[in-house]
């Protein structure tokens, strides 16, 4: 194991989180309630792989804030990846479970290395229905069955996706998008353009997030022709999607993937804001994270009818929904010219009753609850009929 100079993990009550997303590609779900768990817990953060010609098996550990985050490191080729990912996980472990042990799951792919390892708890943070992506493993499926029968408890990232799992599951709860309302209400104080934005013309409509094939492009491009006046920013990383694909014109400013600290700022300079989303199976149970991100930055916003968006934010009026380019060029005039009295106290009012703080709260009493259950550690079998520690106890 390789690690930068950081102060050692101190032995404590662990939770040990295995992700599909790496800790510093986009922040989102992961990092918001991890950072805030390492306040109860010493947090392990397991990324997928990463495979580096003639690379010997190892562990890469790095700190970020309170949270250790562990890489995977290996050749493309090398055998029985998944036991030598294991090995290392637990060697790091080991000499730290002092306390109690929580596994917290954002990709059931991992559990070939984690089945094994000692648990308290299991926690199946669902926020996003992974098989619907494009490029999803073929195994995925099964070992979502196998997890959904061995976790304790079952978190859904929206209602949606909530509906579509909860009868899996006899604890399951719904924590829907979160925000960090004090980050992005510092968009609307007044301060200078980032610099590769300050020449782009009004009005400015804007975007930020992922790019890829959740993301509408022929909407966009339609867009752009149809109001070659309008001019789009996109802000985010493209993934999964060839770039080539992406439109080009006069009006479409592709600025690349920014940190999240500096969001604000460009959010600032926006006259609206857009979610162009493809409706299609990838999108079918998302709850955008930049859908109270855009109502806190205090910009109006405009998004396909995405089923939680329209259900959350279209019904209260917060957010206007809209179809094709012609639809989402007309709600978009709209609140260009003409915003709605009244609007951003309602969308203060909207937030605050949510926030990132509260839904781990919420989240680490559930995992308490589930902790005092009468029941010895467990650790996940290979079993798809396994049941959870709950139920396991009605039984004992």
């Amino acid at each position: 194991m390789f690690m930068a100079s950081e102060p050692a993990l101190q032995p404590r009550d662990l939770l040990l989180c295995f992700s599909h997303l790496r800790w510093n590609f986009v922040l989102q779900r992961p990092q918001h309630l991890l950072m805030r768990a390492a306040r109860d817990f010493g947090v392990i953060f397991v990324e997928e792989p990463e495979f580096v010609d003639g690379a010997a098996p190892d562990l890469r550990l790095q700190w970020h804030g309170d949270v250790l985050v562990a890489t995977p490191v290996m050749a493309p080729d090398q055998s029985d990846a998944a036991a030598h990912i294991k090995k290392h996980v637990e060697r790091l472990i080991v000499p730290l479970r002092v306390g109690r042990v929580v596994h917290w799951y954002y990709t059931p792919m991992a559990l070939p290395i984690a089945r094994d390892l000692p648990a308290d708890c299991i926690v199946y943070d669902c926020m996003d229905e992974l098989s619907a992506f494009k490029n999803a493993p073929a195994r995925l499926r099964h070992l979502e069955r196998e997890l959904l029968g061995s976790c304790d408890l079952l978190f859904t990232g929206g209602e949606s996706l909530h509906e579509a799992k909860r009868g899996r599951h006899a604890d399951a709860h719904c924590f829907p998008s979160s925000i960090d309302t004090a980050h992005f209400v510092q968009a609307r104080a007044p301060r200078a353009d980032p610099t590769d934005q300050e020449s782009i013309p009004h009005p400015r409509i804007g975007f930020f997030g992922v790019i890829d094939e959740r993301f509408d492009i022929p909407l966009l491009n339609a867009l752009a022709a149809h109001k070659p006046d309008w001019h789009f920013v996109m802000i985010g990383p493209v993934v999964k999607i060839d770039p080539a694909e992406l439109p080009q014109a006069p009006n479409i400013h592709w600025l690349g993937r920014k940190e999240y600290s500096q969001l604000p700022d460009y959010l600032r300079g926006w006259d609206a804001g857009f979610m162009p989303f493809a409706i299609n199976d990838s999108t079918q149970f998302i709850s955008p994270t930049k859908t109270p991100e855009f109502l806190a930055a205090g910009l109006p916003v405009v998004s396909t009818p995405i089923r939680d968006v329209v259900r959350t934010y279209g019904a209260t009026g917060l957010v206007k929904i809209a179809g094709g380019p012609l639809d989402m060029a007309a709600a978009l005039e709209e609140v260009l010219l003409d915003p709605e009295p009244g609007w951003l106290a309602a969308v203060d009012q909207q937030l605050s009753g949510s926030s990132w703080d509260q839904t781990w709260q919420d989240m680490h009493a559930l995992i308490e609850r589930a902790l005092s259950l009468p029941q010895s550690p467990v650790t996940a079998t290979s079993e798809v009929t396994a049941t959870s520690k709950r139920e396991r106890s009605l039984h004992v």
